[in-house]
């Protein structure tokens, strides 16, 4: 069977296991490789392969770390709904979240929440599945990284990191690259079994090692856009060789507490391991919605530039080889009908636009189950939906919700 739902971007959590923090350098470091991984993480692995198996492709995070956040209270819903969106345009966009199987849907316009409603049990304070909502979060924690210091700038060479790629194609890779899925690694797929590249740099309890080590370098670095899972996971790695803390305290410490964000639980491959940073990390929605008002904000949050104004221009501006996707994030020009995660040229399913973008500014976060942020900074709007996809047959419209709000605004 091929394991479509978990190689596509990782499922909801289950179980949690509180682990205390630990003072030592990240366990990323260069050292023991893939093969020299203990014996046990083998049918550690086939384990999680197996439970996968037997759940038609559903898997439950089975190590979860807390992600501390700010104790900030979150934002209410402004008192003044009326203006400047309709509220008519508001109940539509809310009815077609109702009916598309959503946990969230929240509104945000020129400093203020204008509408907010949890579908599902869910509330303000539910951790939400993130799927590849975590991508462009790992976006925001290099450029946090640039901003501090600890990386140069976009055209460093993951290889000043990664050192065991020095001598090698894949030193030829940047952090550019990486972040505008050009990385030159192999383009996410699905394949039967569990001996396959992109279940074991999903599921194995060493997968970071997995990636360094054996997943493979397919075309040129910086050539070719080719979404993956692993391209995705770099950044973890990454952050925490550059700034010597783990990647999950990083976020808390430096991205989540200083934007006033709630935090919650990312999954470790192993305990006291190394957490995916493109997928698996939980948040309260409003914690996305905070995340995709500080790149509407030009990285800045209140008083202080949480990120380079610069790298936020720089992730809005489209890949060499894809004119939808800029650095973690997607960009609504140039019009496509249909747009493939997979890339332009891939035969994949492709996500549907019935119509233009109704502003020329539109860009996006945008993970599977059509988990999406849209941010307008013509109209000084963010709109946060999470769920998953909506039932068959019924398909989502990329465009419907914001092409309704922009419609409702004078």
């Amino acid at each position: 069977m091929e394991l479509r739902r978990f190689l596509g971007i990782a499922p909801f959590a289950a179980t949690l296991l509180a682990l205390g923090g630990c003072q030592h350098m990240p366990d990323t470091a260069a050292g023991t490789s893939w093969q020299d991984r203990p014996a046990s993480a083998e049918s550690a692995y086939l384990e999680r392969f197996e439970s996968v198996e037997k759940a038609g492709g559903a898997f439950s995070y089975d190590i979860l770390k807390p992600v501390p956040g700010a104790s900030t209270p979150a934002m209410m819903v402004s008192e003044n709904v009326s203006a400047p969106i309709a509220p008519s345009a508001i109940k539509k966009v809310m009815d077609y979240a109702a009916a598309t199987n959503s946990t969230a849907l929240l509104i945000w316009h020129d400093g203020k929440l204008v509408a907010e409603r949890y579908f599902k049990d869910n509330t303000v304070d539910t951790p939400l599945i993130s799927k590849s909502l975590a991508k462009p979060l790992s976006a925001i924690a290099i450029g946090r990284a640039i901003a501090l210091g600890k990386i140069r700038d976009l055209d460093q060479p993951v290889a000043d990191f990664i050192t065991e790629w020095k001598g090698t194609p894949k030193a030829a890779m940047t952090i550019r690259d990486a972040l505008s899925m050009q990385s030159g690694l192999l383009e996410q797929g699905f394949a039967p079994g569990p001996y396959n590249h992109w279940a074991r740099a999903y599921l194995d309890p060493y997968h970071e090692r997995y990636i360094v080590d054996e997943y493979p370098l397919t075309t040129e670095p910086g050539s070719t856009f080719a979404y993956s899972n692993a391209t995705g996971d770099l950044v973890a790695i990454i952050i925490a060789r550059a700034t010597g803390e783990k990647y999950e305290d990083f976020l808390s410490e430096k991205v989540l507490r200083p934007i006033g964000a709630a935090g919650g639980t990312i999954w470790l491959n192993r305990v006291d391991g190394v957490p995916h940073s493109g997928c698996c990390i939980n948040l309260p929605a409003q914690s996305w919605l905070k995340l995709a008002i500080l790149l509407l904000e030009n990285g800045r949050a209140g008083d202080q530039q949480i990120l380079p104004e610069a790298f936020v221009a720089e992730m809005r501006k489209p890949s060499i080889d894809n004119p939808h996707y800029g650095l973690g994030v997607w960009l609504g020009q140039t019009y496509a009908k249909r747009r493939g995660f997979a890339g332009p040229r891939s035969p994949l399913p492709k996500v549907l636009h019935s119509a233009p973008y109704l502003a020329d500014d539109v860009f996006l976060f945008d993970g599977n189950g059509n988990q999406v942020a849209y941010m307008i900074p013509s109209k000084k709007l963010v709109i946060l939906r999470t769920g998953s996809a909506p039932s068959k047959p019924a398909e989502w419209d990329n465009s419907f919700i914001p092409n309704t709000l922009l419609s409702g605004m004078p």
